[in-house]
């Protein structure tokens, strides 16, 4: 089991969904992946929903503010990376041509964060945490795995995410399709790939997108359908026996599906 109390500085440790429609987005994935959830309140209007499996948190989703929602911003997963000090990194997000999307703030007693974009204009999360360590389950079917970015300039991003935590690299694939792995403290950290023709002909952004493990991916995908998402691309297997599908939920919020093996 992928149980997790701390995670060494650098790696991939929280998943939330921003989200249009929260009551649709918790039936859609609570169907999908057995979740439960539990609410903590933001204002007076809204809630962090807390998604649980097994009584570990795996994933979180919010309402999307009106203001970011007038900017055409549509819902979207957010992924995080656990830093020593949100302060430390975030001073030097700039100077590595990077920006800094809001300052650093608190998260009541939850840990400190602040929001990025690297040089290609992906964006990531920095946290630093304190009661919220993160995900307390991950790799297990129904609990994010991998996250991967996908870029319009590979060596700019990798060179950025290096300096800023210390990343290293494995170079995967072929010429025409190259892929990169991400290494932390020792492990497999994530990937990165470069966007496809397609990709930027429909006007797709540098972005980062999380991947949740299942049993049985032609079950997921089958069950996508019916619960009002829809699959963009695949089953397919990139590498040995594993297979992989990336599908839209029913607010166009866009994740990865996984089926092989995993860490613990």
């Amino acid at each position: 089991m992928g149980e997790r109390t701390e995670y060494a500085p650098g790696t991939f440790s929280w998943v939330e969904c921003a989200t249009s429609d929260i009551g649709g987005a918790t039936a859609f994935y609570e169907s999908l992946f057995g979740w439960s959830h539990a609410d903590s309140p933001i204002d007076d209007t809204s809630v962090y929903r807390m998604f649980e499996l097994r009584g570990k948190s795996v994933a979180a989703a919010f309402e999307q503010r009106a203001e970011e929602r007038s900017h055409g911003i549509p819902p979207h997963w957010n992924n995080y990376v656990t830093v020593a000090s949100v302060d430390d990194v975030a001073a030097r997000v700039g100077e590595l041509g990077g920006n800094i999307l809001m300052d650093p703030f608190d998260v009541f007693d939850s840990g400190r964060m602040v929001a990025c974009s690297d040089p290609t204009g992906a964006i990531l999360s920095l946290w630093e945490p304190r009661e919220h360590v993160g995900a307390q389950l991950v790799n297990d079917p129904g609990c994010f795995t991998w996250n991967e970015l996908t870029t319009t300039d590979v060596d700019r991003a990798r060179s950025f995410y290096g300096d800023l935590l210390g990343w290293t690299y494995e170079e995967h694939g072929t010429a025409e399709m190259p892929y990169i792995t991400i290494n932390n403290a020792g492990r497999m950290n994530g990937g990165i790939r470069p966007l496809g023709d397609e990709e930027r002909q429909r006007g797709v952004p540098p972005n980062w997108m999380p991947y949740f493990t299942t049993a049985d991916i032609d079950q997921s995908v089958a069950q996508i359908g019916e619960l009002g998402g829809h699959v963009m691309v695949g089953p397919f297997s990139p590498i040995g026996p594993s297979k992989i599908a990336v599908a839209a939920d029913p607010q166009h919020a866009v994740f990865a599906l996984f089926e092989g093996e995993t860490d613990d």
